[in-house]
């Protein structure tokens, strides 16, 4: 990407980003049927060490010598990542994956909200009404049309996920300034693996060998929505900023839904489509600068954002 312009590189990025949203979406649809006949930690724990050896069999010339400095780093976004994977892979067995997509992307509101409270930052106006309209909008996916609202198992451990994936952003944004990105990609990735397939061994029984559908969405998960989607993500994001890239990623609760309904023949009520609009409103207004250049700036950029 070296040879291109700045506008064709960020051009390029966006279209990537983009890319990973729509298999990330995808991705809610695979893990919600591969759960009709594969438990969570096992699905996690095949899904995370099928990607690692992918990565590194693909990338292991970038990756290069890892060193005791580089597994302490990878090992805390590791585990994070692990946590994260873990409750919203969990929670999808008691909510949809329309429902779980939008939810999931509350994670954009929360990063400005949990940066405050780690680097004692405030953060600014938008970030608060974001914030707001997310709590409005999560009440109205979790109005069942009874006079009552309420979150099930399902959507409180994917807020929980939402928050680790904050987490997430966050601790990768720190130890990227420092380290080869190839090996923050491959060790994340390698200890959430090794820490599904404990988890899956001690808190699951032993599978039972598995359909071809359910193949066909582990292979997924692993080579696209993990291998893949985390590499590409790398790259992009060299060529943009974090807020620019966080509300490309976001789109993949709009695929989420999109899917869900298309493949899996899931509901969304007025309410929740409502409830899914004002939390995607919440994003657009956390990420998006509302303001306008001055005039001579527009002309040293070309007139091109």
């Amino acid at each position: 990407m070296s040879k291109l312009t700045k506008n064709q590189q960020r051009y390029l990025s966006d279209f990537s980003l983009l890319f990973v949203a729509a298999v990330w979406g995808g991705g809610f649809v695979a893990v919600k049927d591969a759960l009709n006949t594969l438990t969570p930690m096992f699905l996690m724990a095949i899904r995370f060490v099928m990607a690692a050896a992918i990565l590194y069999l693909f990338l292991f010339k970038w990756i290069g010598k890892l060193t005791k400095e580089d597994f302490k780093k990878g090992s805390v976004v590791g585990v994070i990542l692990f946590l994260a994977f873990s409750a919203q892979t969990i929670g999808l067995q008691y909510t949809t994956a329309s429902k779980q997509g939008f939810l999931t992307a509350t994670y954009v509101v929360m990063v400005p909200l949990l940066s405050w409270v780690i680097y004692r930052k405030a953060p600014g106006f938008k970030a608060f009404v974001g914030s707001v309209i997310t709590i409005l909008g999560i009440g109205l996916i979790s109005f069942h049309g009874n006079s009552s609202f309420s979150l099930n198992l399902g959507d409180s451990l994917t807020l929980l996920c939402a928050l680790l994936f904050a987490a997430h952003i966050i601790s990768i944004e720190f130890f990227a300034k420092d380290m080869n990105v190839f090996k923050l990609a491959f060790l994340q990735i390698a200890v959430a693996a090794v820490l599904f397939v404990i988890t899956a061994f001690i808190v699951e029984p032993i599978p039972e060998p598995l359909s071809a559908r359910a193949w066909f969405a582990i292979v997924y998960l692993a080579i696209f929505s993990t291998f893949l989607c985390f590499t590409v993500q790398t790259v992009a994001q060299k060529y943009t900023t974090s807020s620019h890239a966080s509300i490309i990623l976001s789109l993949e609760s709009v695929f989420a839904a999109i899917f869900g309904v298309l493949l899996l023949k899931e509901h969304m009520s007025p309410m929740m489509l409502v409830g899914c609009g004002l939390i995607f409103s919440a994003i657009l207004i956390v990420e998006l600068n509302f303001k306008k250049k001055p005039k001579a700036q527009i002309a040293e950029s070309g007139g091109a954002e």
